[in-house]
């Protein structure tokens, strides 16, 4: 391990981790295998490609005459390997060659062109079969940013998944209601509480992804071995309807929090920072969904964008007026509207698109809040959200708002209108500011 000397931190070797490319000085009379057996052999990851460029000693004037070389060290990407799709799980689909639907009409701006794709059958239900599973293949999926796995059944069917993160080729996954809180592992919200010191297996890791090792590489998968889903379980491809397979946080990186158990349903925190409630009897997958930082991966140029079929997005006032309200005229032209507009005509910049009576907004405290004032009731709402801000409708309700120990109840008054939630229910940590400044002004 001595012929690593120190890993380099330049401009072009903070670009390069995009790529999964990382740069390392080492001796000048190391190999390439040698450089390549104690990366793989250390820092349990594979390596495919290694690249040395050597670098003169400065001479005597700088103080050393030492030569070493300098090493780029590109990384299997969560050990993803190509393969061919399986006839069985693909087909394929009529694409527009526009932005435009059969009539002609552009619904989807901005896209069209890219490469020819096969589409993947995704199995987001995960609950037609309690037997265990082996992940075979992790494979690119030209449809979405995360990647796939090919999982093997023990009576010989195949199915894709998502990826998860930090999940090799030979783990075992497994669906049901009395399965580990494991990785990969799908199982219904419904689990009995669990201890909080069981989740710091799942909670979702910001640092560089450190893919495991399996079995036969000497570090076990970690994993816990109750049936319980803890309070603080990082989770994706959720449900929200019953039956009908994982709708939420399926992206790359993609991870939502369970934080309470109440009832019938459970609260969870998505990626948006939206916190809602979903049935406890819906299924969730444990853990986050891999290929996480796909999106601060510079593409580099603009064909790299329409190969995905992304296509140049410009300004409305630059567009022909049969596409875009804000279009037409000579040289360089105002809008001539009063207020900007989107092509479709309706006002834009700062209106709320959200439907006024979506059905999931019952599910929302403001949707709880509005369905109790319809019914001119008055009941105690229990919630989890202390950012949420306080709008006129809720003035008279009695709110009962989590300080990081119980729930307090909060009756609102017309003065703590714009105000957080959590204003009105201080934590421990917030008094114990609060008299450390008391103190010192005294």
């Amino acid at each position: 391990m001595d012929r690593i000397k120190y890993a380099v931190f330049t401009e072009k070797s903070i670009w390069l981790l995009g790529n999964n490319q990382y740069t390392s000085n080492v001796k000048s009379g190391s190999t390439r295998t040698e450089i390549k057996h104690w990366v793989e052999l250390f820092f349990g990851v594979k390596v495919i490609a290694m690249n040395s460029h050597r670098l003169p000693g400065k001479g005597r004037r700088m103080g050393h005459t030492m030569h070493y070389r300098r090493m780029i060290i590109t990384l299997q990407p969560d050990s993803q390997v190509k393969s061919n799709p399986r006839k069985i799980l693909i087909y394929g689909q009529h694409r527009c060659g526009k932005d435009r639907n059969a009539r002609g009409i552009i619904t989807a701006g901005h896209r069209g062109g890219g490469h020819k794709r096969l589409y993947r059958k995704i199995d987001f239900r995960r609950n037609e079969k309690e037997i265990s599973s082996r992940i075979v293949t992790i494979e690119y999926d030209p449809n979405r940013n995360a990647y796939i796995c090919l999982i093997h059944y023990g009576d010989g069917e195949k199915r894709y998944i998502l990826h998860p993160r930090g999940a090799i080729i030979g783990d075992t996954i497994v669906f049901g209601k009395e399965v580990p809180i494991s990785m990969g592992n799908s199982l219904p919200l419904s689990s009995r509480y669990g201890n909080m010191e069981k989740t710091k297996l799942f909670e979702a890791r910001t640092g560089p992804e450190a893919p495991l090792v399996s079995k036969r590489g000497g570090r076990k998968k970690e994993e816990s071995t109750s049936t319980d889903m803890p309070l603080g379980t990082a989770i994706h491809n959720i449900e929200i309807t019953l039956g009908k397979g994982g709708q939420l946080a399926r992206a790359a990186g993609a991870v939502a929090k369970l934080i309470a158990k109440e009832g019938k349903s459970a609260t969870l925190r998505l990626p948006s920072g939206e916190v809602r409630l979903i049935s406890k009897n819906c299924l969730a997958t444990v853990g986050q969904v891999g290929n996480v930082g796909v999106n601060q991966k510079s593409l580099g140029r603009a064909g790299s964008k329409c190969w995905l079929g992304k296509r140049p997005v410009v300004r409305g006032v630059v567009i022909n007026p049969v596409d875009h309200p804000h279009g037409g005229g000579e040289g360089r032209a105002p809008i001539g509207r009063k207020k900007p507009t989107t092509p479709w005509g309706y006002p834009a910049l700062g209106r709320r698109s959200r439907k006024r009576n979506k059905y999931s907004d019952t599910n929302h405290l403001a949707g709880r809040i509005e369905k109790l004032n319809r019914r001119e009731e008055k009941e105690i709402i229990v919630t989890w959200s202390r950012a949420s801000t306080i709008i006129p409708t809720m003035i008279g309700h009695t709110i009962a708002i989590h300080n990081g120990k119980e729930h307090l109840p909060i009756y609102i008054t017309d003065r703590m209108v714009g105000h957080k939630l959590g204003e009105f229910a201080p934590t421990l940590t917030f008094v114990r500011h609060a008299r450390n400044d008391n103190k010192s002004r005294r």
